[in-house]
């Protein structure tokens, strides 16, 4: 079996590449974090001239009719760019919704702010609006009821919200009376989550709180797990990003740095670091794009794969950062190196949508639920 990309998954890493290194470089990086907003208006539109925000959208839709896979391609190439754009929200907001009024969940025409669900679909996939993902890992952090007209209400406050505060529409993990549940909402201005003070300052964050707010009906349960297995893929696609090119800094550094009149790379301690490095950062790319292919493709074990994924880029993206730290020495904790960026960006990205001790007591239940089933564990 070939596990390596297809000539044309190939062509599209290229053109991101191509396309991030022409417009994203770190300076402008820095430019864009030091603003209020934290995204790169510029960069989001040539992104979506080419068509990102629709990768996984019907070519008669105007998308590009692709998959998961492609969707980690390019979150590879905008976690090794640091790139402040809100991506992964948007494409994951657009899919729930996409698929939402594919499986009869929701109709189109059904109100969603000041359009309808359909509208904001598209809007989505063109880039002309923003999606994000609330998350949270106390299940019934947000609370959804139906009032007596039959309008499905949420009350409650999710975890931090990455790229909440510019997102026009929400989706939203809920707690409903049968059970876990996936909901959205077009946020107005009193709704949308205000950016709070973060470590990393290329993408904004909010709380999202909510007060009896509407919203419209998604999914339930099953629809809920496909939502974050795409989330975490995507995370986890850009957490291996930016543990590549770490991995790439501190091996240049290493050749460079003089010490006790050799390279520091040829000292032994070193040279394991940074061979331990390469064998994180070739797990998680196993992982990572394993799990992109198991959810784009509705593999039963998506979810279980999905964890895992998240379990190891979590971790492995951790040991990769601080060993970085490690082989640069004090330049790396200083702010006009540009590993602090790397570092945090990162740390966000472990903690998005379940850390990784959340991830292995999800994996915990899956197999827990098939054993008791009688079903083979692995």
């Amino acid at each position: 079996m070939d596990f390596e990309l297809s000539v044309d998954q190939v062509a599209l890493r290229e053109a991101a590449s191509n396309l991030l290194d022409g417009t994203c470089p770190i300076g402008r990086v820095r430019e864009v974090a030091a603003t209020e907003r934290h995204v790169d208006d510029a960069l989001w539109a040539a992104m979506s001239e080419q068509g990102w925000p629709a990768v996984e959208s019907a070519v008669e839709d105007g998308g590009l009719g692709l998959g998961m896979v492609e969707v980690a391609v390019l979150g590879e190439q905008l976690g090794s760019h640091l790139a402040p754009v809100p991506f992964a929200g948007t494409v994951v907001a657009q899919g729930a919704l996409a698929s939402a009024i594919s499986r009869g969940a929701l109709d189109a025409a059904t109100g969603l702010g000041d359009s309808d669900a359909g509208t904001w679909a598209r809007r989505l996939a063109s880039g002309e609006a923003i999606g994000a993902v609330a998350w949270s890992r106390r299940a019934d952090a947000v609370r959804a009821r139906r009032d007596g007209e039959g309008t499905w209400r949420l009350t409650g406050r999710s975890d931090p919200v990455v790229d909440g505060p510019q997102a026009d529409v929400v989706v939203v993990f809920a707690q409903s009376d049968d059970g876990p549940a996936v909901l959205a909402l077009a946020p107005d201005d009193d709704a949308r989550p205000s950016a709070e003070p973060a470590m990393d300052n290329t993408r904004s964050l909010g709380w999202l709180t909510l007060d009896d707010r509407q919203a419209v009906w998604l999914g339930d349960d099953r629809a809920a797990d496909v939502v974050l297995d795409r989330a975490v893929a995507a995370v986890c696609a850009e957490m291996l990003g930016a543990a590549d090119v770490v991995l790439a800094m501190t091996v240049q550094y290493a050749k460079d740095r003089v010490q006790f009149g050799r390279a520091i790379g040829g000292f032994q301690a070193v040279k394991h670091r940074c061979a331990d490095m390469l064998v994180d950062v070739e797990g998680m790319r196993s992982a990572a794009y394993y799990a992109a292919w198991a959810v784009g493709a509705g593999d039963p074990e998506a979810s279980a794969a999905a964890s895992t994924a998240k379990v190891w880029c979590s971790d492995a993206a951790r040991r990769v950062m601080a060993s970085g730290l490690q082989v640069h020495g004090g330049i790396g904790f200083t702010w006009e190196h540009d590993l602090h960026l790397f570092l945090k960006r990162s740390q966000l990205d472990q903690v998005s949508f379940g850390d990784a001790a959340h991830h292995r007591e999800r994996i915990a239940a899956i197999l827990r639920a098939r054993a008791e089933a009688g079903l083979p564990v692995f």
